[in-house]
């Protein structure tokens, strides 16, 4: 069993990159795609999500050490640490349930397909992981690993059904046509959309508005969104206590982020067309399914601008509601950068509206932090049963990403009471 579990963890260890890659090309080849076209397909995808995670990893360098100067600045003192998702999976994927994971996530998708309860092709496998982590905290407190798996299928399911309810909305706000998003972080916020929906019939609040259409209608150049990365970036240096360098490389590296994401993402959909048209194509001559969607990571959501920029602004919001909360343990850190990903369904169902997107992320991220800090215990048993190093005077850790997951939490809650 070791050895299976070590295999399973080899072929994760290379990451999205090359996984994605060898996904799409045999979807390429089962769909009747000529071996060189699906190559290309794959290829082409890969070298799209080595460039968005490039930009990503630039996000994440440069507001890691802004977040620890925001709480440093504050004299923040809380004795949960935010490990951030790298650590959480490793710990998901260090748990006995690990190996079952992935062969069963492929079935349950393949069930659903062909049942039509689903029009959701997941090849994202990456994230199988927050699967993973669900079935481990399930196993922890139950001891049965049955009880992990069924906890597992239950969540993947809810992420299929949540990626075919926002299917529409992906591929008309983000312009992704036939693409869907089954991540678990994202899909943990997709409650945000109806609050969304809330706030959109209350008088003042749903006149509240502010785009980077109406911003740069406004503003002229200023209002284009390299300008915008440079001024949230900078503000956050700021409020930081950088130097005036600091400050300006902060502001460049936002930018940067800004002008570059949506460049990587029209990559990607260059690779993945084909292949989607071609999934359709088969699908729709042998099962009358012409409505197949490809599930992706949901990086893929981050080239939109008022995805950035929402993120932006919620990163010393979430440090400010750490502080204040009261009942809050959780020091905000390790998946501040992950922001990005958790609001795009919020994003997306606000139509770009910075204004409403910030209100509702306020909202969960002030939920995230008390989740993450009620299962901060037995996060903290997981951690060291996996052998993880913890962070030097930590006492407990836990996350945002998966450990403040709405959608997860609900469902461990469901099966902690009968165990």
């Amino acid at each position: 069993m070791q050895s299976f579990v070590d295999m399973v963890q080899s072929f994760l260890d290379l990451g999205a990159t090359v996984i994605l890659p060898v996904a799409i090309f045999i979807i390429g080849l089962i769909f009747g795609q000529k071996p060189s076209k699906a190559f290309r397909s794959g290829l082409t995808i890969g070298v799209a999500f080595v460039g968005i995670f490039l930009v990503v990893d630039l996000l994440v360098n440069n507001l890691g050490p802004a977040a620890q100067g925001m709480v440093d600045r504050l004299g923040v003192s809380l004795n949960v640490i935010d490990v951030g998702w790298p650590a959480t999976s490793t710990i998901a994927w260090a748990s006995i349930v690990a190996a079952f994971i992935i062969p069963l996530g492929l079935v349950v998708n393949v069930v659903m397909l062909l049942t039509k309860t689903t029009k959701c092709m997941n090849v994202d496998i990456w994230n199988y992981w927050h699967y993973t982590f669900m079935a481990a905290m399930i196993y922890a407190v139950s001891g049965s690993i049955i009880q992990g798996l069924v906890g597992a299928v239950i969540f993947q399911i809810i992420c299929l059904k949540v990626a075919d309810w926002t299917a529409p909305m992906v591929q008309d706000f983000y312009d992704m046509p036939g693409v869907s998003v089954a991540t678990g972080s994202t899909i943990s916020y997709a409650p945000g959309i109806w609050l969304v929906q809330l706030l959109q019939k209350i008088p003042g609040i749903r006149k509240l508005n502010a785009d980077p259409d109406s911003i740069q209608k406004r503003f002229g150049i200023f209002g284009e969104s390299i300008f915008i990365g440079l001024a949230l970036g900078s503000i956050i240096g700021i409020l930081a206590g950088f130097g005036v360098g600091e400050v300006i490389e902060i502001g460049m590296a936002m930018a940067a982020v800004m002008v570059l994401m949506p460049r990587m993402v029209k990559i990607l959909m260059e690779g993945l067309m084909p292949v989607s048209e071609s999934a359709r194509e088969w699908l729709n001559k042998r099962f009358g399914q012409s409505e197949i969607t490809i599930g992706l990571d949901a990086a893929v959501l981050l080239g939109h601008p008022s995805v950035i920029s929402t993120a932006l602004i919620l990163v010393p919001i979430t440090v400010v509601l750490a502080v204040i909360l009261p009942g809050n343990a959780l020091l905000p850190f390790g998946d501040l950068a992950t922001i990005p990903f958790v609001v795009a369904f919020i994003v997306g169902a606000a139509r770009g509206n910075i204004v409403h997107s910030v209100i509702v992320g306020t909202i969960l991220i002030a939920v995230s932090l008390y989740i993450a800090t009620d299962v901060a215990p037995l996060f903290t048993d997981m951690a060291q049963n996996a052998n993880f190093e913890m962070p030097e005077g930590s006492a407990q850790i836990s996350s945002i990403d998966q450990g403040g997951n709405i959608v997860n939490y609900l469902i461990f809650k469901i099966f902690d009471l009968f165990n």
